[in-house]
């Protein structure tokens, strides 16, 4: 009896030495026969560790392919997006603090590197399937709407999350190139016939997440608290922000590509939704809880384009889709604390690194 050939995959990740890059990578070698070609930059903390251990699990089974280059490269871009059936970009500049000291590197990183990524598939014609990663940033601060302090949260006043119908507002530079990339793939989408879909992002934690002050603030309060360094909390840090785990993240990935007939051309919020919401001061409870342990902190100016409260509606991708997060707040700093505590070695090189950053970024808010 004949068996039917599987699909062949080929498939680009754009950023696929970070955080999601690295998980999504993983996922595909594990559960698909997809060859997975790599290409990034290397510049951020845990990256050239994230490709030993995805070397390691390829083995030799020859189907991971890394380059090292950049996104602002057109003709590095053009070569590798050639043979590619799918492509993720998750390259990007993604600190609004970064987006304040330095907005020309994000502008060429978030924008102008979309942009050589959406040009090289235009041109060569093979129509692959893309998906890109935008945040919530793109809603700047119009999303706030009237709310009330309550204990140690913020709670809006008569709506429930933001969903896409939401307009937008660049609040910041980030807020600036990322918007303005998705729109580039929304409308290559639609001018173009690009295959291609958006995700606005909430908050996504989980294993192999080097958090910092800039960048993934769940997994930095639980390793602050962990290696008793103190915290500064900008604003009164009854902020809310919905937290969604990289495990569910890569489901909604699997979803989007399984249903590319009806996601193809779409923007989708994508976050844990209101019952994976939290405050920055109700995660310290957590913390402790989970880890015995309890950060110490100050308290700073509220920073610039920092949204009072941010929770995804995801209701058109469910609807669309089927998908819904499945690991709770719990589970998810769990799953952070777990790797951790297997990967401690790892932490004592950045150090240094993040007393610098730390130092610069005072030193830029003492002078703006």
């Amino acid at each position: 009896m004949a068996t039917m050939k599987s699909e062949f995959r080929s498939i680009l990740i754009f950023g696929g030495a970070g955080f999601i890059g690295s998980n999504w990578t993983e996922r595909l070698l594990k559960t698909t026969e997809a060859k997975v070609h790599i290409f990034d930059n290397l510049s951020r903390q845990g990256a050239r560790h994230n490709l030993d251990y995805l070397r390691r699990v390829a083995g030799r089974n020859g189907r991971l392919q890394i380059t090292v280059g950049d996104v602002r490269d057109a003709s590095v871009v053009s070569r590798v997006v050639k043979c590619a059936t799918e492509i993720y970009n998750f390259a990007a500049q993604v600190a609004v603090t970064t987006s304040l000291l330095d907005p020309r590197l994000d502008f060429d990183v978030n924008l102008g590197g979309t942009f050589n990524i959406l040009e090289a598939a235009r041109r060569h014609g093979q129509n692959p399937y893309i998906l890109f990663t935008s945040t919530n940033k793109v809603y700047g601060n119009s999303g706030d709407g009237e709310v009330r302090a309550t204990g140690n949260r913020y709670v809006p006043l008569g709506r429930s999350g933001t969903s896409e119908s939401q307009p937008l507002d660049f609040h910041s530079p980030y807020g600036c190139s990322k918007g303005a990339a998705d729109q580039y793939v929304r409308d290559y989408a639609r001018i173009y016939g690009l295959n291609s879909v958006v995700f606005r992002m909430s908050c996504i934690a989980g294993q192999r997440q080097f958090g910092s002050e800039d960048q993934g603030w769940v997994a930095h309060f639980l390793y602050s608290a962990l290696e008793g360094k103190p915290l500064t909390i900008y604003g009164d840090g009854r902020q809310v922000r919905d937290v969604l785990c990289v495990a569910d993240l890569l489901c909604a990935f699997e979803a989007a590509y399984a249903n590319r007939g009806q996601t193809s051309g779409q923007i989708y919020n994508i976050g844990g939704g209101e019952e994976n919401a939290i405050s920055l001061l109700e995660l310290m409870d957590r913390v402790e809880e989970i880890t015995g342990a309890r950060p110490g902190y100050n308290f700073g100016e509220q920073r610039v384009g920092d949204q009072l409260i941010y929770v995804s509606n995801h209701d058109k991708f469910s609807r669309h889709t089927g998908w819904q997060p499945k690991v709770n707040l719990d589970g998810t700093l769990r799953s952070i604390y777990k790797w951790y505590r297997g990967n401690r070695e790892l932490f004592a090189p950045l150090a240094a690194e993040r007393v610098a950053r730390t130092e610069l970024l005072a030193e830029v808010r003492r002078t703006a």
